[in-house]
């Protein structure tokens, strides 16, 4: 039936008109104008077709390079996918909603030629497998440690986008001894400013409703009108392989998973804030906001949790900063993470250095 038969069709007793779906899309669209913020399997390489635009029609470790690699590694409630390569010290990647490891395929080639780069899928997302709960940062951060530990780390680095970098913090704080430094794009902490902003898109509070309310109003027809939505108000939506996350969220099950990471707010908010009562990280922390999103308010969040925070905002870029500003981000991590007394070449890199 179409909406505009189901329009005029008559409403039993008793019951109300469910919203056609295509004037759902039409409001859902026009109501938003924010982004979103937010056992071990041995690697396996997979060869990666291409589209007529000689983009991967599959995101793998193949469409990288040869010198990356992917596999499965055992955590508490399933295992976590993780796509690995290059040498040196150990540089661990969190994306976040809704995109998965693939989200730092532009910058992790260049990051390997000096670091091994592991990108996990986060639990539930992408290849991983989906807990049947946990969805809390601080429960997150373990099965990453855990991962972490298995794959033979004592001690890593955290590059962290959206909802990874709410996992970051919990991290450091859980695990203070076995990290270095971490960097966060693009994510206010929950319990210190996050919530601020659950005004300026409804995707926040949509995204944390109780089940089933989004699972009965999104279903795989909707993804890409939902989801490119969020990718097309971002500042270059050109750059993000936005097909590739749409594939990835087909699934209602992964959807759900996306949805519970939202649901958990608010224990994320009473944890994160119950930590930072007991005392400030030392941890050092690239804090980067994008120039047309959140831009210094990332970093004044995590002042509230740390003694060391580095304020920096990537210019040109709207939420997505790893695929809309790719050069900004290796030019700033490369500096961070990098070796003491490495100098910025031009001004907006000046809080980068180590």
């Amino acid at each position: 039936m179409s909406d505009e038969t189901m329009a005029d069709a008559p409403v039993p007793a008793g019951r109300t008109r469910r919203m056609p779906r295509r004037s759902w899309r039409m409001a859902a669209g026009a109501a938003v104008t924010a982004l979103a913020l937010l056992t071990t399997a041995a690697g396996v390489s997979v060869a990666a077709e291409r589209d007529e635009r000689g983009k991967p029609e599959r995101a793998s470790a193949a469409a990288l390079g040869s010198g990356f690699r992917e596999g499965r590694v055992g955590v508490d409630g399933g295992y976590l996918h993780y796509v690995k390569g290059g040498t040196g010290a150990p540089l661990v990647l969190l994306h976040g909603w809704p995109q998965t490891w693939w989200s730092w395929h532009t910058v992790m080639p260049e990051l390997a030629k000096t670091r091994t780069v592991i990108a996990l899928d986060l639990p539930g997302l992408g290849s991983s497998s989906i807990p049947s709960g946990g969805y809390d940062k601080k429960t997150t951060a373990k099965r990453i440690n855990q991962a972490v530990r298995a794959l033979g780390y004592t001690k890593v680095d955290l590059l962290t986008h959206d909802s990874g970098s709410l996992i970051a913090y919990p991290y450091a704080v859980q695990f203070p001894e076995q990290v270095g430094r971490i960097a966060v794009i693009e994510a206010p902490l929950s319990g210190f400013g996050l919530e601020d902003f659950y005004g300026v898109s409804w995707h926040f509070l949509f995204n944390a409703s109780p089940a089933p309310i989004p699972e009965t109003i999104m279903d795989n027809d909707d993804v890409s009108t939902y989801l490119g939505m969020l990718f097309n108000n971002s500042h270059r939506p050109d750059l993000i392989d936005k097909d590739t996350y749409y594939r990835a969220y087909s699934d209602p099950a992964r959807r759900t998973a996306g949805y519970n990471y939202y649901r958990a707010f608010d224990t994320d908010i009473a944890d994160n804030r119950a930590s930072a009562a007991a005392g400030k990280v030392s941890t050092p922390i690239l804090a980067m906001g994008a120039q047309y999103v959140f831009g210094p308010a990332v970093a004044a969040s995590y002042r509230n949790v740390g003694t060391d925070v580095r304020e920096v905002v990537a210019p040109a870029s709207g939420h997505f900063v790893p695929e809309e500003n790719p050069q900004f981000l290796l030019d700033c991590v490369k500096l961070f993470f990098g070796p003491a007394g490495g100098v910025p070449s031009r001004p907006e890199l000046a809080n980068c250095a180590p």
